[in-house]
């Protein structure tokens, strides 16, 4: 009979005897090995083989291993889940040659503050829009726009390097009387590095369009005319942004 009866011990501290985490009712959390445990008491071994005893009301929960990581991984998704709900701003700065059909080369810059969603599913594409400046000599001439527009930005696949792709559209204002905004349009190729889940840099190629009309005048038997002459701008150049 007292044989029996070790068996049956020995069985049941088997049976119990597996990392699990034992959570109080202060918040604490202790990880270890339950060597034994009924209604008033519950006796954990940690990995130094240091025994603790709690009494069985102050203990809030008991998760074994496979119920902790499922937690884990639900929390994990849930953070992901609520992460994915923020909005992002994105600030770009670019520049290059600007070419006018039948005129000479100029030169122009931009920035741009947009703002949008960065995860669309489960990928890191950006759809929002927003408003800049964008500024082009062309000899002595100096043409201000302030672009209204959306825009998107997407890297080709889920991955810390990555090629990327962007295309914008929208309406050029004209920051002058001399001139009149038309559409403005751009597309931009190149690498993305993504820092963390929210945050990420790219540094592009791009190409943009830029509709306008310029006044010019005539005299015509002592008489001054005047009227709006097309001066689209077509702007080749690199572009850097910062995704946060």
């Amino acid at each position: 009979m007292k044989k029996l009866f070790v068996l049956i011990t020995f069985f049941a501290l088997c049976v119990c005897a597996h990392a699990e985490t034992i959570i109080l009712r202060t918040g604490a959390r202790v990880k270890g090995t339950i060597v034994f445990q009924n209604e008033e008491v519950v006796i954990v071994k940690n990995a130094e083989g240091a025994r603790f005893q709690y009494p069985r009301a102050d203990v809030e929960t008991i998760l074994t291993e496979d119920v902790e990581e499922e937690q884990v991984a639900e929390q994990e998704e849930q953070k992901h889940i609520k992460t994915t709900k923020k909005a992002q701003i994105v600030l770009e700065a670019a520049g290059g040659p600007t070419y006018m059909p039948n005129t000479k080369i100029g030169g122009a810059f931009s920035v741009d503050l947009l703002v949008g969603s960065h995860h669309i599913g489960d990928r890191h594409i950006f759809i929002g829009g927003g408003l800049g400046y964008h500024g082009i000599f062309m000899g002595a001439n100096k043409f201000n726009f302030l672009p209204i527009q959306v825009a998107l930005r997407m890297p080709f696949m889920e991955a810390k390097h990555a090629p990327t792709f962007g295309a914008s559209i929208g309406y050029g204002i004209a920051l002058s009387k001399s001139y009149v905004g038309g559409i403005y349009a751009g597309i931009d190729f190149g690498y993305r590095y993504q820092i963390n889940p929210k945050s990420a840099i790219t540094l592009s190629a791009f190409v943009q369009f830029q509709q306008a009309k310029a006044e010019t005048t005539e005299v015509v038997e002592e008489t001054v005319f005047t009227n709006k002459t097309g001066c689209n701008f077509l702007t080749p150049g690199i572009k850097f942004a910062l995704y946060f």
